[in-house]
């Protein structure tokens, strides 16, 4: 088994840093404040029965059932509900809805099609060589259309346009105008513009609206804008804990330069392992200088992978990219040396460290692989995991049960049960049962920048 690169002081210091976001070992909050809490101590009762080759108590199948509705219900009140959810609901239940969806898929792309549809007849830049007359003013209509996003009068407009052309005077406009007319883009977008109006589609935007601005909006660049700043701030701030801790280090081996580190650390597509959905890409990487070694040039070894995250949720979020971004650093052949693109340039990594973080188990993890935030942790711990409520909650069955609410009909908690069987016996379902076990690997790694630097300092 690999072993890890590590001096006994940065063993030792990264031990003293504070896991402020540890979980409990279980789930235990008898009784359950909250309905996601229920859900999680049923859930990791189910696990454990299913470790232990017995069925689960049924108190504990109830317990599940009871929490779920009553997730279900709250989560579908009219007032302080969770619009993401209605909003799914309503998509299941109004084929308009779903159109309406499945249209938006497109709408980016159709877009940009139509834009450029029209811009080739009718951008200033043509129209300014062409005659005075209804012709130029009808191209200059259709470029403002096209700009307001106006596609019913846009294909109005191209459509008298191509009913007056002359063929003497632009077959090229009459094909680069009939085009437009004919294909898929226009026809999509003005069908989303019809059911724009649809009410039951106004109340899923209205729905939409209320988690937040519209994608593409003004509202939601901004908000982007401010959220990569905020996601650069706290890079930056882990890099400089990061940083004092590399100086730390070199002190205790009385030479500068051993230890350095890098920045965006990008994984090379030289390693042998499948980089499907894992991560590529560290935010900052602790490195050590290695001993030279014959016909090898001079590289360095791995010591520290860190992830700087804005919440406790995104790092539980990020976490299965980051075990196959370990993976893929595993497939490294022990005798290699591989190139890693930086912020700071290419640097050179021996083969055998990348393949330790792989091999550790929970508490050696912790010390070569961490997340870093500045988030307060949770007064009340989260110990249902947000990818498993969506998984719950978005079963057909919760759907159902959700959908009843929504016409006031008598919801029956008990068709809720089904769930409770696909949780012990579906291997899809897996990620659900063993959720908790995953949250508090997730936490262990959590480190506060705050609780980092003052661990490096004293």
């Amino acid at each position: 088994m690999p072993r890890r690169p590590h001096p006994p002081l940065l063993d030792h210091l990264l031990q003293a840093v504070p896991r402020r976001y540890r979980l409990p070992v279980a789930p235990e909050a008898p009784p359950p404040k909250t309905p996601a809490a229920a859900l999680a101590v049923a859930i990791d009762h189910a696990r454990l029965a299913s470790e232990r080759a017995q069925e689960p108590e049924d108190a504990m199948r109830q317990l599940f059932i009871d929490a779920l509705a009553q997730l279900i219900r709250e989560a579908m009140r009219a007032d302080g509900g969770d619009p993401a959810y209605q909003a799914t609901v309503l998509a299941r239940q109004a084929p308009q809805v779903h159109e309406y969806i499945a249209l938006q898929t497109h709408a980016e792309g159709d877009r940009r099609a139509v834009r450029a549809g029209a811009n080739a007849v009718a951008h200033p830049a043509r129209r300014q060589h062409g005659e005075p007359g209804p012709q130029r003013d009808a191209l200059a209509q259709l470029h403002a259309q096209a700009t307001a996003g106006a596609w019913s009068p846009l294909a109005d407009t191209a459509q008298r346009l191509l009913a007056t052309a002359q063929p003497d005077q632009g077959s090229p406009l009459q094909r680069e105008l009939a085009r437009l007319l004919e294909g898929a883009a226009l026809a999509r977008l003005q069908r989303a513009a019809v059911l724009e109006g649809d009410p039951q589609v106004q109340a899923y935007l209205a729905l939409r609206n209320r988690q937040g601005p519209r994608p593409g909006s003004a509202e939601a660049m901004a908000y982007g804008s401010t959220a990569q700043r905020r996601g650069a701030a706290m890079e930056a701030r882990a890099t400089q804990a990061l940083e004092a801790l590399a100086r730390r280090l070199d002190a205790a081996e009385g030479s500068a330069g051993i230890y350095r580190v890098v920045t965006s650390m990008r994984a090379p597509s030289t390693l042998p392992g499948s980089a499907e959905r894992a991560k590529s890409e560290w935010d900052a990487v602790l490195l050590r200088q290695a001993p030279p070694r014959q016909d090898t040039p001079s590289a360095w070894d791995l010591c520290l992978l860190l992830e700087a995250k804005a919440s406790v949720d995104a790092a539980t979020a990020d976490f299965s990219r980051l075990q196959r971004g370990l993976r893929l650093l595993a497939s490294a052949d022990e005798d290699a040396v591989y190139s890693f693109a930086t912020h700071q340039g290419e640097v050179l990594l021996h083969g055998t460290p990348l393949r330790a973080p792989a091999t550790l188990g929970d508490s050696g993890l912790a010390g070569m692989v961490l997340y870093c935030t500045d988030a307060p942790a949770p007064a009340v711990p989260h110990l249902l995991s947000a990818a498993s409520r969506m998984h719950l909650m978005g079963a057909p069955p919760s759907l159902a049960f959700a959908t009843d609410l929504a016409h006031g009909r008598q919801a029956d908690a008990q068709n809720l049960a089904p769930l409770w069987q696909l949780l012990l016996q579906s291997p899809q379902w897996a990620p659900v049962l063993h959720q908790y076990p995953t949250l508090r690997r997730v936490r262990e790694l959590m480190v506060h920048v705050d609780d980092l630097s003052d661990a490096v300092m004293h």
